[in-house]
């Protein structure tokens, strides 16, 4: 099965993926996130339905703040004779809140549900959510990541990974909980490695917490620059609450590191043991710090991390699922 993801009138160029993950690639999008969706099927990424191929049956609409048009674009893609499912681009808690937090937009999210096919939930909290708006047929199928594909092992020795990375950036969003990652970091008394996207505001805050063991990168990187930073740290470390799908545990999981303390989907299906869903911060917190400085308990951990991605979260287990999914929906 192919299948074509369609954000309509988004920024992301079309692209195709006929190899699959391909191999790393600064010049082009990631297979991550939703371009997985396309890639873990060898299908295409577009921002137009005209250049959704012919031969192309099943295609997965993202939505976003325009639901109008989404709703116009699910019916032209009906009339074309396409399989339609449809799933939130931004599907965090507080990004559903926001987006929903509209009369008009909450009655068209009802028409785009009930005009699909069906629809993906990434995230087990948003399963009800599409349900409840009236969507014939729900999946939760969690974003798909190439830990079964070589080129895509960003893991480097043991002995060379120093360090805990901080994987939330965001200080103005209160259920990424961005501070008191950093603040219980200063517990490890290990040596912690934080991105800094907000320019001198961002430097100004980090410097005030006093945090002695810190370092600070300043803005993004290109992405396979920032798996390879990443790869080199012992641990992630975040006590996100967002809901969200979990890119940052889909990084680690790429790196074969461990991630700690998110509540994300793919925090949930990679590293089950080591996710914040339902646990205290103090047993995270033991988790952490058993990790830092148990090397038989880190390699174990590492082991079996990469094998339940593996099994859970990898290309070939996610393009399965989404061939059961589209041949339920024309049945």
């Amino acid at each position: 099965m192919k299948l074509a993801v369609l954000n309509p009138d988004g920024r992301d160029p079309d692209q195709y993926f006929p190899d699959g993950a391909g191999v790393p690639d600064e010049a082009v999008h990631p297979p991550v996130n939703f371009h997985a969706f396309a890639a873990c099927c060898r299908g295409s990424f577009h921002r137009k339905i005209g250049t959704i191929p012919a031969d192309t049956a099943c295609v997965l609409v993202l939505l976003r703040d325009d639901l109008k048009h989404a709703l116009r674009v699910v019916e032209q893609l009906r009339a074309l004779g396409k399989v339609v499912a449809v799933t939130w681009k931004e599907t965090g808690s507080h990004q559903l809140a926001k987006q929903l937090n509209d009369a008009t937009n909450l009655e068209y999210f009802h028409k785009v549900c009930e005009s699909a096919h069906g629809a993906i939930a990434t995230t087990p909290d948003s399963i009800l959510l599409y349900r409840a708006a009236g969507a014939a047929k729900v999946a939760y199928i969690p974003t798909p990541y190439p830990v079964d594909r070589v080129d895509w092992d960003f893991s480097v020795p043991s002995d060379k990974r120093r360090g805990v990375l901080i994987g939330t950036r965001e200080w103005d969003v209160p259920s990424r909980n961005h501070l008191a990652a950093l603040m219980t970091s200063m517990l490890f008394n290990y040596p912690v490695t934080v991105f800094n996207c907000d320019g001198r505001s961002g430097r100004k805050k980090l410097e005030a917490l006093g945090h002695g063991n810190l370092q600070i990168i300043e803005n993004r990187l290109p992405y396979i620059q920032y798996l390879r930073i990443m790869a080199g740290h012992r641990l992630v470390w975040q006590l996100d609450s967002s809901s969200v799908p979990g890119q940052v545990a889909g990084d680690a999981a790429l790196c074969r590191i461990p991630c700690i303390g998110g509540n994300g989907a793919i925090d949930r299906e990679a590293f089950p043991t080591l996710t914040g869903h339902g646990r205290e911060i103090s047993e995270l917190l033991h988790f952490a710090e058993q990790l830092i400085r148990d090397s038989r308990a880190y390699e174990s951990e590492i082991k079996v991390d990469a094998s339940i991605a593996k099994n859970r979260i990898s290309f070939s287990v996610i393009t399965e699922q989404l061939l059961q999914f589209y041949t339920q929906l024309v049945q």
